[in-house]
């Protein structure tokens, strides 16, 4: 703002984001990879292939690492950089704890430097696998756009302007708008917890003393809720306990969204979907119509892919630490 005089500002920063906004759309082109490295989709895809086939948690992971790194300083793999002894990272900040599977992208990259050296950024391999661990298992095809640039900042302290699990449909409409997506993008996108699993620590608040008038969550259904109950007691020893978002776990499918319809979500934040007004009918809808769900989510997919993309920024050789 202090560049421009008291008459200037105003337009002069609309006009500085239509520039930021022409450019992060000019710079990403499904065919960026063409001419250059054009055997890098299937590099990716093997990689991520081989790596869900010994682990069955790898596609969730992957798929909520994409997120949790666009919603922070944009689609630039800062969730990828390394701690050092001056700065905690983003991958250290708590709500990253628990994000793994950092070794399949590590993976992927080594082999991409192999056969084309500084070319394929880290961050459109996170894009790409992303859409990767979708179409595996069992959901949508889109093509990603790519060119994104790695970023060269990443704080664990930024890791606070993630939605939470207990945020209500007001607190994750703003956290979306924030990032330029709206109420029908984050309903979409939340359907990623199709392929979630959580741990108790993130919503037994919901099973134990939940407020002064009720034991547990009232939104819940009874059975679930003793359901979880025996998988999360209190106190609970066994840190590793949880639930998966979705009964068909290994499965991208909209059975998400009728779970939500019969008071089975598993966090507050998804169960909330359903409560609200603003949010329950394109639930209803999703939950009826599996193809609208795939339509919606590709292009919200492709939407979250271009949040805060910059050309200023770098190719790392190594995706856990700056060139």
């Amino acid at each position: 703002m202090a560049v421009f005089g008291p008459k200037h500002s105003f337009f002069g920063v609309i006009f500085l984001l239509l520039i930021s906004i022409s450019l992060s759309k000019a710079i990403l082109d499904a065919h960026y990879y063409d001419q250059t490295c054009p055997q890098a989709e299937k590099i990716i895809f093997e990689t991520v292939q081989k790596a869900s086939m010994h682990d069955s948690k790898v596609p969730a992971r992957i798929l909520r690492m994409f997120f949790h790194d666009c919603f922070i300083r944009g689609c630039d793999a800062s969730i990828l950089l390394d701690s050092t002894p001056g700065n905690q990272a983003e991958k250290d900040g708590p709500p990253n704890i628990s994000v793994r599977s950092f070794y399949v992208i590590d993976e992927a990259k080594a082999k991409l430097e192999m056969a084309c050296p500084n070319t394929i950024s880290c961050a459109d391999i996170i894009a790409i696998a992303a859409r990767d661990v979708v179409t595996m298992s069992r959901g949508p095809y889109w093509n990603v756009l790519k060119g994104r640039k790695d970023g060269t900042v990443s704080k664990a302290n930024d890791t606070i302007n993630l939605p939470a699990p207990t945020f209500n449909v007001s607190q994750l409409i703003q956290s979306f708008a924030n990032r330029g997506l709206g109420v029908k993008d984050m309903v979409a996108l939340s359907g990623a917890h199709t392929l979630g699993f959580s741990h108790c620590s993130s919503f037994e608040a919901r099973l134990h003393n939940f407020s002064s008038l009720h034991a547990v969550d009232p939104s819940m259904n009874g059975e679930f809720v003793e359901k979880l109950r025996v998988k999360c007691p209190k106190p609970n020893k066994d840190h590793n306990a949880g639930e998966f978002l979705d009964s068909t776990s290994s499965t991208f499918d909209n059975n998400y969204y009728k779970q939500l319809m019969e008071g089975k979500g598993v966090f507050g934040s998804d169960q909330a979907l359903f409560d609200d007004y603003r949010t329950r009918k394109i639930v209803e809808l999703f939950a009826k119509d599996q193809s609208l769900f795939f339509r919606e989510f590709t292009a919200s997919m492709v939407k979250l892919g271009k949040v805060g993309v910059t050309e200023h920024g770098e190719v790392r050789r190594k995706c856990r630490v700056v060139n």
